[in-house]
């Protein structure tokens, strides 16, 4: 089992670095191996995640002072891992057709499978001090993906990007290396339900707060819509905002017990997020910033789960992560649809495309129902959850915040999509995307709406990850 794990991290992290070889052969070849290793990867992750209970499966590297590379399987880490290689393997088949006609292919696709392996890592790494090392991995990563079109826009909003989020990653290193230096050790098992004190534990928060978008860091998430759609699918939905909410869930839900205090904070700024940022998706007229900003809004809801103090909230958080993270992938790559087809962004150009992209329409309708929260879609069990957990705390602002964000999200997507499919045509008649583009986006709003039908299978999972891993608040 040990080699697995191994296998589930190594696949990832050392075949992209094969696809600058394949592409000397055939851009096809190079093309295949870019979606075979994330295959491989999900059925690794799949197989463990299956096998994470009652199993204590740890991969060990030694190294100086205590910053051994642990991998351990947990079926915290296995659920995570398996979400983002789901939601991933999607994203790369996409792309084929997606990324055809443009420059640099084979950097894109080098830098997407590893952007994806460095989260694979960091949610099977033990140390504190590795996962920070695949943290930045994916900070590099991104950078190169944001800035992939090459204008001096484009790499104004990488930098910006790297330059936010690599600015809160040096100050969750500063409370890393607190912990290291009173605790002696860096590895998450040896401090299970020790008690954190503040000051290491908001300079961790910076940090995630920051790759998650969450304020006063949320800028750089809406200026990062000038990448591919591909590469905003995988920023939003699988890998980069998600890496701060599974670091929050790790550190925070199953290897600390924490203050009080310090997840109320959490959740006045997260509710705070969710209406400044739900505010934004309803004036803005772009349609990757709106997605953008509803991402940030979601996002907010997720740590609602993960900071109320409650087994119930806690598992409904994860249970989020799965549903948002399939919705909001398959928003985006609509997205990519639309803006390839229509070559604009601008939804006060669009109107009526629901004639000619029915397909495409019902899908973005699909996993727009799910991320509302509506019934049966996964998304509403989510949410259902998330708030049932929280009201146990009988917090009135809380919840009356979070309740608000929830009619901004149904009214902001409800806008989008009348913008975008009803209404007159005000442009040429644009067809569908490729096959293979409409499929997989078909694919994603059906799978919401499926494990909605089905929810009881992962909710069960989250409940029993809930139960056996977090570690609660003091």
């Amino acid at each position: 089992m040990e080699s697995l794990v191994l296998k589930s991290v190594l696949i990832p992290v050392l075949g992209p670095f094969l696809l600058p070889i394949l592409n000397k052969i055939s851009k096809d070849l190079r093309n295949i191996g870019a979606v075979l290793i994330i295959t491989m990867t999900f059925i690794l992750n799949v197989y463990l995640m299956n096998s994470s209970f009652g199993n204590e499966v740890k991969y060990v590297i030694a190294f100086p002072l205590g910053f051994d590379l642990i991998l351990k399987l947990d079926p915290l880490s296995a659920f995570m891992a398996t979400v983002t290689s789901l939601t991933s393997l999607v994203i790369v088949i996409y792309s084929i057709d997606y990324i055809s006609h443009y420059p640099n292919q084979t950097e894109y696709y080098t830098m997407l499978v590893l952007f994806i392996g460095s989260m694979i890592g960091l949610v099977y790494s033990d140390n504190l001090m590795w996962m920070y090392i695949f943290w930045e991995i994916t900070g590099f990563t991104s950078w190169r993906l944001v800035g992939f079109f090459r204008s001096d826009k484009d790499v104004l909003k990488a930098n910006k990007t790297i330059l936010v989020t690599v600015f809160g990653a040096i100050i969750m290193l500063v409370g890393i290396l607190m912990i290291y230096i009173k605790e002696g050790t860096i590895n998450m098992s040896d401090l299970r339900s020790k008690e954190i004190a503040m000051l290491p534990a908001f300079l961790i928060l910076a940090g995630i707060f920051s790759k998650s978008a969450i304020l006063p860091f949320s800028t750089w998430l809406p200026d990062a819509g000038v990448a591919p759609s591909t590469v905003t699918a995988l920023l939003h939905a699988a890998v980069l905002v998600k890496i701060g909410t599974f670091a929050y869930a790790k550190i925070f839900g199953t290897t600390f017990i924490t203050p009080v205090e310090f997840n109320y904070t959490v959740l006045i700024i997260t509710g705070i997020t969710a209406l400044v940022s739900g505010g934004a998706a309803l004036i803005e007229n772009d349609i990757k910033r709106i997605i953008a900003y509803s991402t940030i809004s979601q996002l907010s809801f997720i740590f609602l789960g993960l900071a109320s103090g409650t087994k119930m909230a806690f598992a409904g958080g994860l249970l989020y992560i799965l549903m948002h993270s399939i919705a909001k992938a398959s928003l985006f790559l609509c997205a990519g649809i639309i803006e390839q087809k229509t070559h604009t962004k601008d939804i006060t150009k669009m109107g009526g495309l629901i004639k000619t992209m029915p397909l495409t329409a019902l899908a973005f309708a699909l996993s727009s129902f799910s991320v509302m929260g509506l019934p049966p879609f996964g998304g509403f069990f989510a949410k259902f959850i998330v708030f049932k957990g929280a009201i146990e705390t009988n917090d009135i602002l809380i919840i009356t915040m979070f309740f608000i964000g929830s009619i901004l999200t149904i009214l902001y997507l409800s806008r989008l999509f009348y913008k975008v499919f009803l209404g007159n045509e005000k442009l040429d008649t644009p067809m569908e995307g490729s096959t293979t583009m409409v499929v997989s986006v078909l694919f994603l709003g059906l799978l919401g709406l499926f494990l909605g039908i089905l929810v009881n299978y992962p909710l069960g999972f989250t409940e029993m990850v809930s139960q056996i891993m977090y570690t609660g608040v003091k």
